[in-house]
């Protein structure tokens, strides 16, 4: 992958393109990573993330994401925002003066964050998840909420228990990994995201319209 990467951004200082070319490196999902090949290899492939592709887990889901446009976007600098794939078209628009109309329904342009300007707000309230059977997820700030008891994905089932939750809710801040689920210890919490991601499922966009 080093070497592949490298070829490209060599290709690009050769042509001359490199300051007028935003460069992103980035995957679509997780890797598929069996606990035998943690054991056969010795490397846990989403290091202390919970699940693999098409999970609704953390290890499912989240992906390394390194952007390079000189001029543009500051080296070394480092972003907090939560973002989705999703959020490339929005970006690609905004940064080619192009024009979405209504496309891109869940699509928010994280321009801002690449060149550093403060929005004052997140550019996303929520980001909706989907694991590989179709079970939903909803991430809202530190707060993480899954339908179901299952990962919906890759990782092997857990039977659920007599008292298991009929949900997950996980406080990503202080439990990146997702293992202490607090669905039964918050109420008030599960409400408030399971009404926000019905009224996304009702209403078919998440991003705001455009002009």
């Amino acid at each position: 992958v080093d070497g592949a990467v490298g070829d490209v951004l060599d290709k690009l200082d050769s042509l001359g393109m490199a300051d007028d070319t935003l460069v992103i490196f980035a995957s679509d999902n997780g890797p598929v990573w069996y606990a035998e090949d943690v054991e056969k290899y010795g490397h846990r492939s989403v290091g202390p993330l919970r699940g693999m592709k098409a999970d609704v887990w953390e290890g499912g889901n989240r992906m390394p994401f390194i952007a390079r446009w000189p001029g543009h976007i500051k080296a070394g600098t480092v972003s907090d925002e939560t973002i989705c794939f999703t959020d490339m078209m929005a970006t690609f628009a905004e940064v080619a003066g192009a024009k979405l109309g209504q496309a891109g329904e869940d699509s928010f342009s994280i321009a801002p964050a690449l060149m550093g300007k403060q929005q004052g707000r997140p550019l996303r309230d929520a980001t909706v998840l989907q694991a590989g059977n179709g079970m939903f997820a909803i991430r809202r700030g530190r707060w993480k909420l899954i339908l179901g008891t299952n990962s919906g994905g890759f990782s092997p089932k857990v039977k659920p228990g007599p008292n298991t939750p009929k949900g997950q809710l996980y406080d990503l801040s202080a439990d990146q990994g997702e293992r202490k689920n607090l669905y039964d210890e918050e109420p008030k919490t599960v409400a408030e995201l399971t009404a926000i991601l019905e009224g996304i499922r009702k209403s078919s966009r998440t991003a705001r319209r455009n002009p």
